[in-house]
């Protein structure tokens, strides 16, 4: 990273991932000299501390990055970015976005930092941070696809409220349904954004999207099945993985357990395997319960855990961040 230190925003500071944001960057140490927190007119004015100092929160205008500013980093909803990061960009400033709006543009480099590192350098502005469930999946996949070639992928997501931010926490802890369908207290929900045409969500759409798009590999098919389920954070993802070449299952535990960001919890005859309530508060992608599938020639399950708060937003953004300073 450079010596220097850097002028910094974040767009949506109030919000649940925004001020995570602000605690990532704390843990990180991540080399400040200034810090300007954007929010809507209805949190504007309030008062943040970090590291010690009280910021107050501005309104995000069209003239807030009018300052001098590096990088900054956008939780805030997809039509806030669609607005506001190309003014960020013309000004100078890289913007990393944690909206969908971005992802699937062909010219916006979508980043995990443990996977495709070298794509954060081949942006004209505006970086895209994928989707929670995407992000942790991928960190394990990676290093599997470059040794065995993947060829199908299937996900079957658990995902926790947190990911719809604080109107689903309040679900779950009131007992109400003013932000599902249905109570999340007593169901599954298998129902994660808008039903498309096809038949699956927007959610389902994006993993299996964004996994081609950071794999770099078109020929992966993937299918996913995404599920709301009655836990405070960490997503949960179980994922079949079908390989080109065969393997030994010691290969498998040996390319996880040494792929960065990838913790192994995997001992089932002492009951250990990832757990959501281990994974709070973690910035790393736990992964257990591997195992070889028998309904194919080359192919395994594993059951893989991660804060999606931490690692599948704010954690990542601020990784994608340390890349972009490093080269300025």
């Amino acid at each position: 990273m450079s010596s220097r230190n850097f002028n910094v925003a974040v767009v949506g500071a109030t919000g649940m991932v925004g001020r995570t944001i602000l605690d990532v960057l704390k843990d990180r140490n991540f080399p400040i000299e200034n810090l300007y927190l954007y929010s809507s007119a209805k949190s504007a004015g309030e008062t943040v501390e970090f590291n010690g100092k009280n910021y107050v929160v501005e309104e995000l205008t069209e003239n807030s990055f009018d300052r001098d500013i590096d990088v900054a980093m956008f939780s805030a909803g997809g039509s806030i970015s669609e607005k506001f990061a190309p003014i960020a960009v013309e000004k100078g400033v890289v913007v990393i976005d944690n909206s969908s709006y971005w992802r699937m543009f062909d010219e916006i480099p979508l980043v995990v930092p443990e996977v495709n590192p070298e794509a954060a350098f081949k942006h004209n502005g505006i970086i895209a941070n994928p989707n929670c469930s995407t992000i942790q999946s991928v960190v394990p996949l990676r290093p599997l696809h470059e040794k065995l070639g993947i060829k199908r992928i299937v996900y079957s997501t658990y995902q926790a409220v947190s990911g719809s931010g604080v109107k689903g926490v309040a679900d779950l802890e009131n007992g109400t349904c003013e932000n599902y369908p249905y109570s999340i207290r007593d169901n599954c929900i298998p129902h994660i954004d808008s039903f498309l045409e096809n038949g699956y969500t927007k959610e389902e759409m994006k993993m299996i999207d964004e996994t081609n798009k950071i794999l770099e590999d078109d020929s992966i098919r993937v299918t996913a099945t995404a599920v709301r389920v009655p836990i405070k954070n960490s997503h949960a993802v179980s994922i079949n993985l079908e390989f080109e070449n065969a393997f030994e299952m010691e290969e498998i535990f040996e390319l996880l357990g040494n792929a960065p960001g990838v913790v192994v919890e995997d001992d089932v005859d002492n009951l250990i395997y990832p757990l959501e309530e281990n994974t709070d508060g973690k910035d790393e992608v736990y992964v257990g319960r591997i195992r070889r599938d028998f309904s194919l020639e080359n192919g395994i399950n594993f059951w893989c855990v991660a804060d999606n708060i931490r690692k599948g937003a704010a954690t990542n953004t601020v990784q994608i961040a340390e890349l972009v300073v490093s080269k300025l």
